[in-house]
């Protein structure tokens, strides 16, 4: 069997002096010059034992520089970065690395958890994951500012005292941002530990229909409307309502819900045309008893604000 030396022996010349020449030029970079002067204790022998780590460390120091995005990360840990530290022993220096989470993969597990706290039912993921600000919102249209003032008001207050009794119902005409507030709202709140479901109304009503079927389905459903801490119904007035999702779905969770959590809503409606709307099924026809029933949930139980403004889906704007 061949020794070491003789192994070593049969390397190419050339060789050796390029694997030499890239240690020492490893070895005379400023990050490595940095740690040896953080470091005094490290011999030139500390170094070379572990070179593995010192190219690691460069490696993956420079790629963090020029950072292309978490999506596209080339370290080996996808979001993490090699930190050394140094572990004396009597006279013998050991260097270890660890692989750090970066500023972006923390930001992204942030928002995580925040998306993760949040559920939503027919509503465009693009309202949840937008990225925007209540100042963006506001620049587009500053007819909202009344609105905007109100509801940071309210989210400020719940992030000081913790849920209210009462919620928000934003009214006004189509497309001035009603729904995107309370996706603002949503997120915002989230982030101080709350958790948020927010159903659009018309399609959660036709979605009834198939829940039938499926009694568990529409018991789980049910129960987590119930208990969440920030519900939001958008859109309500605009489905076409029946006397069982009236009183028996909406009514039970409105029921639930008084006094316990606070309801959001958005609608086109103010107070007495969401009545109206209420009163009526094409089943059954007027019945305003039952409809005072469902509006004696809603509006002791909310703050009324009115959402100004242009329609900004014909432009296609918040």
């Amino acid at each position: 069997m061949q020794s070491l030396s003789e192994i070593v022996n049969v390397i190419p010349k050339s060789r050796a002096q390029e694997a030499k020449d890239k240690m020492q030029t490893l070895l005379n970079d400023p990050l490595i010059l940095k740690f040896k002067e953080k470091h005094p204790e490290l011999s030139e022998e500390d170094l070379k034992i572990h070179m593995n780590r010192l190219y690691e460390f460069v490696k993956e120091y420079k790629q963090c520089s020029n950072c292309p995005g978490l999506e596209n990360c080339p370290n080996d840990f996808k979001g993490h970065y090699t930190k050394l530290t140094v572990q004396s022993y009597n006279e013998y220096s050991q260097i270890t690395d660890q692989k750090i989470a970066c500023k972006k993969l923390k930001a992204y597990e942030a928002q995580e958890n925040i998306r993760k706290k949040i559920r939503s039912f027919y509503i465009d993921e693009r309202a949840l994951n937008e990225g925007y600000s209540l100042n963006d919102i506001m620049q587009k249209d500053a007819q909202r500012l009344p609105a905007i003032i109100a509801l940071t008001d309210y989210m400020e207050q719940t992030k000081r005292e913790g849920l209210q009794k009462k919620g928000l119902y934003l009214s006004g005409t189509f497309g001035t941002g009603k729904t995107f507030l309370m996706c603002y709202m949503l997120n915002e709140l989230a982030k101080s530990g709350h958790t948020g479901v927010i159903v659009y109304v018309p399609d959660f009503i036709e979605d009834l229909k198939e829940m039938m079927k499926d009694s568990v389905r529409l018991k789980n459903t049910i129960e987590m409307l119930k208990t969440t801490d920030l519900l939001v119904f958008d859109d309500l007035g605009a489905e076409n309502i029946n006397s069982w999702a009236r009183d028996h779905v909406l009514g039970a969770i409105l029921n639930y819900r008084m006094n316990r959590k606070p309801t959001f809503y958005t609608s086109n409606y103010d107070m007495n045309g969401l009545e109206k709307h209420f009163s009526f099924t094409s089943k059954d026809g007027e019945d305003e008893l039952k409809a005072q029933r469902i509006m004696d949930r809603i509006e002791p139980f909310v703050q009324v604000i009115e959402v100004k403004g242009t329609n900004k889906r014909r432009t296609n704007e918040l």
